[in-house]
């Protein structure tokens, strides 16, 4: 069992995710210290892209933002293996297909190791494309995270077959961002991934930003993401938003049964 999927073994899972470099890399090191110690079982870091395709607008302004401050991959992988020190939390990559392509997929995934990441999400590979990554990542001992979209269907079974890690379930169609309703029927979805595939965990991501919202969500699936919300806090208060972050991730966590 994977490190990553062992973090579901003991209860529900919260899972917030950052933009590495928003709004600098040592902010961004204490924000991952500040989340693992206030409840979150995994941590997402965004690699910043220019064009990031599955984001709605804030994660977009924080990609830029990043990408301004010159962060850089090499710059991220130095940071994670500091965090390495004394975080023990699983960390994932969530990125697109382009920055892990140009930058070489084996080389990549090597560095990834060697700091100390578990997981990569590449939200921009369908899974008919994923054999471009998915195999070198099982080679590096990496999990590829699939994600099932509310329009995968009768995919739904055959993802959840072949998945690594837990199954990232989106509850919307369209990008990231805060919404104040999710009407997708995220029951019926991961009923389906369970039932093709009942050792695989499912966690509920695009949309969820309030305590209420993941108490929802945690009754239906085994963990929850949220993104914006936190980047959002973190546009706020920049350099100072490392409490402002810990309290929210620590309120959510709490709210999830």
């Amino acid at each position: 069992m994977s490190r990553v999927t062992e973090a579901f073994q003991s209860g529900k899972v919260f899972i917030p995710f950052i933009t590495c470099g928003d709004p600098d890399l040592e902010t961004t090191a204490r924000l991952v210290r500040a989340m693992a110690e206030s409840g979150a079982g995994l941590i997402e870091l965004g690699i910043p892209f220019s064009d990031p395709t599955a984001e709605g607008p804030v994660i977009q302004a924080a990609n830029q933002r990043a990408l301004s401050g010159g962060v850089t991959t090499d710059k991220i992988f130095d940071m994670v293996k500091t965090l390495r020190v004394d975080v023990s939390v699983p960390l994932a990559f969530m990125t697109y297909a382009n920055v892990v392509f140009s930058y070489g997929t084996e080389r990549f995934l090597a560095k990834a190791v060697d700091a100390g990441i578990d997981a990569l999400i590449l939200p921009d590979v369908p899974f008919e494309e994923k054999g471009e990554f998915a195999p070198a990542c099982r080679a590096a001992g990496i999990d590829f995270i699939s994600l099932i979209a509310p329009t995968s269907h009768e995919r739904i079974a055959m993802i959840a077959k072949e998945a690594q890690g837990f199954v990232y379930c989106v509850s919307s169609l369209g990008v990231t961002g805060m919404r104040s309703s999710i009407t997708t029927d995220l029951g019926a979805m991961v009923q389906l991934v369970r039932e093709a595939n009942p050792n695989i965990p499912c966690a509920i991501g695009f949309g969820v930003s309030t305590p209420e919202q993941a108490a929802a969500m945690s009754k239906l699936a085994d963990g929850v993401i949220v993104g914006s919300a936190i980047v959002r806090r973190i546009a706020e208060h920049k350099q100072d938003s490392v409490s402002h972050v810990s309290e929210f991730v620590k309120s959510m966590k709490q709210a999830m049964p």
